[in-house]
């Protein structure tokens, strides 16, 4: 067996591979030059184009476009009526901006565990924290896998609850052969380079509801009902702002970047896919480590490739292994620190322990490169890399 690098041997790789990366072609050039040189840089055309394309590919009524991932989760929680004083159960292992969106509406989050082998909420866990004054559920498919979506929308429905369901890893997704995007009450998607399909920076919600897409679009106007342009063609001037929004518009430059790279969303997802089950393969029998359990009822659209380590079985923890695949030059990560751990939220009275399988799944936690420009070559040295480290420090 050769020697580590992190010990001073060479590295499976030169350069560094990083774990996510976006690919621009281009016809996504031409796009945004196109726009560029048109009339409208913003609240034009290509909002409405991109929202109609958007809602058509994931089988909505309506889509709303927003500047990024964050903020497609705080105009979600505004049109669910989140307010102070309302709880919203959250699952525990996400990123930070699933919660954040309660906090900014007043809202009070009540995290959630997630089940062990998928790391996606826990449909039993969301039924035991609901109280009377819970208003949503905040669901995350992640890794790309689709959560529990029917039983958790029994569940909001039999409690009268919104389901919010960050979707923000699933474009593309299917849950017993629906699309995600059309399943729950209102869903997001984000829109960051890393992502599926991007804009730049982006996200967009979709639902099935009229009056819930319109209060969106005046919530990222500033709380105003018309845009420039609504008033521009019908020649006035007079707007009226109903509620408190915010400036979360979503130019048309970046509009068009996003309709140019959903044409290529199909060749994308087939190339993620393809990636993953090569990794399925590699890492089946290895000891020590295991991968995420995929249900049968739906296809997950991989934006990363989680890998949770047997620590048991290893002389040393997660930091080292991590260290050791940076030093071969794999550009690992870990998805997530589990939300209430972070200061913020412990200096807001959350103690350690509320979750025990998403904190014992950090702890074990890494991440693998995965996006769609890896070629057969950056797999292969993936693979070789976490097998040269996980042997070396087998017991």
């Amino acid at each position: 067996m050769s020697r580590l690098a992190i010990e001073g041997g060479i590295p499976v790789r030169q350069k560094l591979l990083p774990y996510g990366r976006h690919t621009v072609d281009e016809a996504d050039i031409a796009a945004v030059v196109e726009v560029l040189q048109g009339d409208w840089l913003t609240t034009g055309p290509k909002v409405t184009e991109l929202e109609a394309a958007w809602a058509d590919r994931v089988g909505a009524g309506y889509a709303v476009a927003v500047n990024s991932g964050t903020a497609a989760l705080h105009a979600a929680a505004f049109a669910a009526g989140i307010g102070p004083g309302d709880e919203v159960i959250v699952a525990a292992m996400t990123f930070a901006a699933s919660a954040n969106c309660v906090l900014y509406q007043g809202g009070t989050p009540v995290f959630a565990d997630v089940q062990p082998d998928t790391l996606n909420l826990d449909p039993a866990a969301v039924e035991a924290a609901i109280t009377q004054h819970t208003k949503a559920i905040v669901a995350v498919d992640y890794s790309g896998q689709p959560a529990d979506l029917d039983e958790l929308r029994a569940i909001a429905e039999r409690h009268d609850l919104a389901l919010i369901e960050d979707a923000a890893h699933a474009p593309g997704a299917t849950y017993r052969g629906r699309p995600v995007g059309a399943i729950s009450h209102l869903t997001t998607f984000s829109t960051h380079p890393v992502k599926h399909v991007t804009t730049g920076e982006g996200g967009l919600i979709t639902t099935g509801d009229g009056s819930l897409a319109e209060r969106m679009r005046w919530f990222r106007n500033h709380g105003i009902t018309t845009d420039h342009r609504q008033r521009a063609e019908k020649g006035g001037w007079y707007y009226e702002m109903v509620a408190l929004g915010y400036n979360y518009r979503l130019p048309d430059i970046n509009c068009a970047l996003g309709l140019s790279q959903l044409r290529k969303m199909d060749d994308r997802l087939a190339r993620r896919r393809a990636i993953a089950a090569q990794y399925n393969q590699a890492f089946s029998n290895l000891p020590a480590l295991r991968s995420l359990a995929i249900r049968p009822d739906r296809e997950p659209a991989w934006h990363i490739y989680p890998i949770l380590l047997d620590l048991a079985r290893l002389r040393v923890d997660r930091g080292q292994v991590f260290a050791a695949l940076r030093a071969e030059n794999i550009g690992v990560n870990v998805h997530y620190i589990p939300v209430y751990w972070h200061p913020y939220y412990a200096q807001r009275g959350y103690a350690r322990g509320l979750c025990p399988a998403a904190e014992t799944a950090y702890e074990r936690l890494i991440t693998l490169p995965l996006f769609p420009a890896m070629t057969d070559a950056d797999v292969a040295d993936v693979i070789e890399a976490v097998h040269k480290v996980i042997e070396a420090y087998r017991r």
